[in-house]
């Protein structure tokens, strides 16, 4: 059997990497956050957003630290905005593996509460225009990121079949 990966998508402050921690520890899993590796280099942008051309070269540095695990059976969890459809079906044409996308979803008024508690915030401007780009479209299985935590992973744990 082959292995397989997640991805994990949504706003900024919904929970994406809380969730994906909790999931990775769950399935025993990799986790690769796409906002780390675009740490890694020089983004470019385009019209206020980090361009696509920087997700499609953080796809590349992140599907190869992702094959090797794959090809060792292990799964792999990313997560990240994702607000730009080309990227996920970019990552997902450099990857043969199964696979399944979730895509977060709350308020943008949650959103942003959550992103005010963080150490870091992004602040109220930027949750928003995070959250409109990011909502533009659906993609994958549609979570309710507004419940506990542990019924988000039953729910997506579910929807594996594991």
């Amino acid at each position: 059997m082959k292995g397989y990966y997640i991805i994990i998508r949504g706003p900024l402050g919904i929970g994406k990497s809380t969730i994906a921690e909790r999931l990775s520890k769950e399935l025993n899993a990799e986790h690769i956050e796409i906002d780390r590796v675009l740490d890694e280099f020089k983004k470019e942008w385009e019209e206020g957003y980090i361009s696509q051309k920087s997700f499609i070269k953080a796809n590349g540095i992140a599907a190869r630290r992702a094959k090797a695990l794959l090809d060792r059976k292990r799964p792999v969890i990313f997560d990240g905005n994702f607000y730009h459809m080309s990227q996920i079906e970019d990552l997902i044409g450099r990857l043969d593996y199964p696979h399944h996308v979730f895509t977060l979803t709350a308020p943008l008024k949650v959103c942003i509460e959550r992103d005010s508690k963080r150490s870091k915030t992004h602040g109220r401007d930027a949750a928003k225009v995070v959250y409109r780009k990011s909502t533009e479209f659906r993609y994958g299985t549609d979570v309710d990121a507004t419940k506990p935590v542990a019924k988000i992973i039953k729910e997506m744990v579910s929807n594996l079949g594991e």
